[in-house]
């Protein structure tokens, strides 16, 4: 072990919580610097926006000291707020694990730190206790006590749940993550409702009027701001069960003053949550199969542009259902966005006539919206073709070509770096990318090179065009005015079917030229 690690382990070093937002190493330092074997101390820091993460740590010579650190600082103020001093601990998992930590809610407003620690001290040895604060500094109700062993917590959850504790029943349980939480679907013993769409003139004196036909309510309040107006809603909740059923039952849809009431059971927080968050993904569920194939991406668009300029760029290909810009919290466009159309042959027809078009200045990428699972495995497969093709079976492979999706039902012609030749003699975009002349093939696991310059966009054009092949080391220099046609006399092609596609074989090469 290094020497270092050495002084490492011999430290004794303490978690410091519940820091003011404004305490620095130096006030940290100050508040502990009575104790003469502090060697340093460090308040932690987000690293990208180096503000306070309001808790640090402090670093003893001494085991000694500091236990007597724990017993001194341990709920003390500093910059005006409650601190809590433990042991820090390097075990991420016992951290994580949740061992020993006490959930306690219904606590009465005047206890604090302090209190809740002298509430369970006498069950075993308390590592922290704390007590969750409003922003105003008042007792939330509720707190955690973290023991240092799980059989301290379990005795005292069996002597002290359903204790009454200053006049109010607490409720004393395990801790639980929000993430591994459940909630059981509703059953008979519901008897709180909730109750909505409430005009601001109505009181709790016309609400109970109206809810205790149904049975004896044992509380009932109206949400209300700070300045004392209805917030519109309230929480009614009777002593029976099959009371709340018939008031539910009774008044939800019911006109009470000028508006109709919503009443349903009275869910928790996290509850509600879950519930519109299943709803959101069976909602984005059902828009993928019914959009399914018809959802565009676009990228590279110009700043300027807005999802307006967008939706009439595209609309020549038919009925647009959506069109937007992806944009950051600030409002500046990402340079990428969506449009959905409502047909899939729209979709099809605005990737053939936009891909490479010039748009404010800038060539459009325009292709199929995929999610990004999607994209990852089409990014590998192909990553392991590019291998395959240096490495694998005697092939040779023309990139560049076109989308099978987009294409398969018209048969694919070589095309190379998305311009240049289309499919079946259609023209690619007018206004199409210039890409580099220059294309390479793969023979034999050999790349040869392939300049396609003065190549048109149909394949029967007269136009010249110079095709130089360079295999084996050797180069002809082949000028001809059959544009595709002399690509094909030169590597000796022809186009057969295979499966429904268009291949093209080489009768002087011993390859396979397969279109990808």
């Amino acid at each position: 072990m290094a020497d270092s690690e050495i002084e490492t382990a011999k430290l004794a070093s303490l978690y410091v919580g519940d820091l003011h937002s404004d305490v620095t190493d130096d006030l940290l330092y100050k508040a502990f610097s009575e104790f003469k074997s502090l060697i340093f101390v460090r308040v932690c820091k987000d690293s990208a926006t180096g503000k306070s993460l309001c808790y640090g740590y402090v670093n003893f010579t001494s085991h000694q000291e500091a236990i007597r650190a724990i017993e001194l600082k341990n709920h003390s103020l500093l910059n005006g707020k409650v601190i809590r001093v433990m042991w820090s601990s390097r075990d991420a998992d016992a951290r994580k694990s949740g061992r020993g930590n006490v959930f306690v809610k219904n606590l009465a407003e005047s206890i604090d730190n302090v209190g809740l620690h002298d509430l369970f001290h006498k069950y075993g040895n308390i590592l922290s206790s704390k007590i969750e604060m409003s922003e105003d500094g008042k007792s939330k109700g509720f707190g955690y006590i973290q023991f240092d062993s799980e059989e301290s917590a379990n005795d005292a959850i069996q002597k002290l749940n359903g204790s009454t504790v200053r006049d109010k029943k607490i409720y004393v349980g395990k801790f639980i993550r929000k993430s591994e939480r459940s909630y059981p679907v509703p059953d008979a013993k519901d008897t709180n409702l909730y109750v909505k769409n409430l005009d601001p003139d109505i009181t709790e004196a016309h609400l109970k009027e109206k809810f205790s036909s149904f049975g004896k309510i044992s509380s009932l309040a109206i949400a209300k701001y700070g300045n004392g107006m209805s917030k519109g809603f309230a929480f009614v909740n009777y002593d029976h069960p099959d009371d709340a059923r018939r008031a539910m039952e009774a008044m939800n849809g019911s006109q009470f003053g000028s508006k109709n009431l919503y009443v349903a059971r009275a869910q928790k927080k996290v509850e509600r949550e879950q519930i519109l968050h299943h709803l959101f993904v069976e909602k984005c569920k059902e828009q993928n199969l019914k959009y399914k194939g018809s959802n565009i991406y676009v990228k590279n668009i110009d700043d300027s542009v807005s999802d307006e300029e967008l939706r009439v760029q595209f609309s020549a290909c038919g009925t647009i259902l959506s069109a937007k810009i992806m944009r950051d919290d600030k409002g500046i466009s990402k340079g990428f966005g969506f449009v959905c159309f409502s047909t899939l042959d729209e979709a099809v027809k605005s990737v053939n006539s936009f891909n490479g078009c010039m748009f404010h200045g800038k060539p459009l990428y325009v292709a199929f919206a995929q999610k990004k699972e999607v994209r990852k495995r089409l990014l590998q497969l192909k990553h392991a073709q590019k291998l395959e093709g240096l490495t694998g079976p005697s092939s040779a492979v023309i990139r560049g070509a076109p989308h099978p999706l987009i294409y398969a039902a018209t048969g694919v012609v070589y095309h190379p770096l998305g311009s240049g030749l289309s499919a079946n003699g259609s023209a690619a975009p007018s206004k199409a990318f210039q890409q580099s002349p220059a294309s390479t093939i793969s023979i034999n696991g050999k790349q040869h090179g392939i300049d396609m310059r003065g190549m048109n966009d149909n394949t029967n054009s007269k136009e010249s065009g110079q095709v130089n092949y360079v295999a084996s080391g050797c180069q002809q220099e082949i000028e001809d005015k059959a544009g595709t046609s002399s690509v094909m006399q030169v590597l000796d092609l022809q186009k057969t079917k295979v499966s429904g596609q268009d291949v093209l074989h080489s009768n002087s090469i011993a390859a396979k030229v397969a279109v990808i």
